[in-house]
């Protein structure tokens, strides 16, 4: 972000682009009020610095066009008063029509009237810095946004409660009390607390080592949640990929002929399954190419085949393995792959212990009948997941930054307490603890960079 004022008073749209119902021009700082008693005529009329917090007053915006007054729109003026506030300082949100010209003009008049239009994430970037939330409560709001799923969205909620943070200060708690023993026998050695403060030390720090593991250990269910996975379905062509994409996508999304070949390129989309987002992937059947267009085709099959977190090999169960069947085989036995054979509907001809031999399972489905679909579904959890997510975990961490913070913390900890099991000298174990709380500080963001700043709420809309 650049070097703005933090006193300046902002204002932004906080609503999608595009026609809609509502739309909403959002100001906060200082000057807020005073700005909506510019632009503001309240039907009863008394201003809008008038109102007692979290108030809602109907009446009309109001500018000027050749130094005449002109009402721009119709609109409710919410009233939200220091600290009570999404960023602890005066916010006033002004609920306009949808439409863009609408809000555009607002906004304008609003700028024209002394505040600054907000840069990405600065309203969140406030409240962070006000102290209403802590930074992994900011991040949490990104996450939110950004859901895919249902679980997800529920992780999100969960870390904007403050559940993480909860986690997070209690070891810091911890660490910090260990700190003031450590320091003690520091600066007055002659009491020495060897033999006898050592032991509750060292049950300290184990119990946080263990907490951190434990958290730790979840977080790949969290990345998940956060980034989804990359599921591509692939085979030979006609044997029924578009017409498995659009049964896991429960609509038509892809065209389905019994002609042979007829996907010429990539098609995607996101779905939940069990509550895992994936990014599911239809590709051109992988053939000998003629032409050039079958040739790309096939090769972007083979570079989404390549860069995938899970490959679906669907097999046509009427028909016999065929040479491409065998060639798919061999390349992808060794990937995360989930074999499938579809068609059951018809007469089977396919030699399932070919395909047993070289993976553990086998699901079978009929994409066309929508036939053991959800046990298709139950079979791509397990192997991305161990079988999905049901809920949100208190303190699962979705967040990369979060998990490289955890992990230099374990390390730091780990550090002290082959120390203390050395009985080395109480500085080493210190300075273990110290790196180990500052790891975990930065996360609470009650110590953090410009930079560091800088590319979390770069991250986010203009509004947020």
């Amino acid at each position: 972000m650049t070097g703005h004022n933090i006193d300046d008073t902002i204002a932004a749209i906080s609503t999608m682009a595009g026609e809609s119902g509502i739309g909403i021009v959002r100001l906060s700082g200082s000057r807020a009020l005073e700005i909506a008693d510019r632009i503001f005529v309240p039907k009863d009329g008394r201003p809008p610095s008038s109102s007692d917090t979290h108030t809602l007053r109907y009446g009309w915006v109001s500018g000027k066009e050749n130094g005449k007054p002109q009402m721009l729109d119709e609109a409710l003026l919410s009233v939200m008063r220091a600290p009570r506030s999404y960023t602890r300082e005066d916010v006033v949100e002004i609920n306009c029509h949808g439409g863009m010209i609408a809000l555009r003009r607002v906004l304008e008049l609003v700028l024209e009237q002394g505040a600054r239009l907000a840069e990405p994430g600065e309203f969140t970037k406030r409240a962070f810095l006000n102290g209403r939330i802590d930074l992994s409560q900011a991040e949490a709001v990104l996450d939110i946004i950004r859901a895919k799923t249902d679980s997800a969205l529920r992780v999100g909620i969960e870390q904007l409660r403050g559940s993480l943070g909860k986690e997070i200060k209690r070891m810091r708690k911890v660490l910090l009390d260990v700190l003031t023993v450590l320091e003690a026998d520091i600066d007055f050695p002659e009491d020495d607390m060897r033999g006898r403060g050592l032991d509750v030390i060292s049950e300290r720090l184990r119990q946080v080592d263990r907490d951190l593991k434990k958290i730790l250990s979840a977080a790949n269910k969290g990345r998940i949640l956060r980034e989804g996975v990359k599921a591509v379905i692939c085979g030979r062509p006609n044997v029924g990929k578009s017409s498995l994409l659009n049964a896991l996508l429960k609509e038509e999304r892809a065209i389905v002929t019994p002609v042979s070949g007829t996907t010429r390129d990539t098609i995607e989309d996101i779905i939940d399954i069990k509550g895992i987002p994936v990014r599911i992937v239809d590709t051109a059947g992988i053939i000998e190419p003629r032409g050039l267009v079958q040739k790309k085709a096939v090769a972007r099959s083979r570079e989404y085949i390549d860069s995938a977190d899970l490959l679906i090999l669907l097999f046509d169960g009427n028909k016999r393995l065929q040479s491409t069947d065998k060639f798919l085989i061999k390349r992808l036995r060794l990937k995360k792959t989930l074999a499938v054979i579809n068609k059951i509907d018809l007469p089977q001809k396919i030699e399932r212990q070919v395909i047993l031999k070289e993976f553990i399972s086998v699901t079978e489905i009929s994409a066309k009948k929508l036939k053991n679909i959800e046990a298709l579904e139950d079979a791509i959890a397990r192997l991305i997941c161990g079988g999905g997510i049901a809920g949100a975990q208190p303190a699962l961490i979705s967040n990369l930054r979060h998990f490289r913070n955890l992990r230099k913390s374990e390390k730091f900890i780990a550090g002290a307490l082959k120390s203390l099991d050395n009985k080395l000298y109480p500085e080493l174990i210190a300075e273990n603890v110290k790196e180990g709380l500052a790891q975990i500080d930065e996360i609470l963001g009650k110590n953090f960079s410009d930079d560091l700043l800088e590319r979390i709420f770069s991250q986010f809309c203009i509004g947020k």
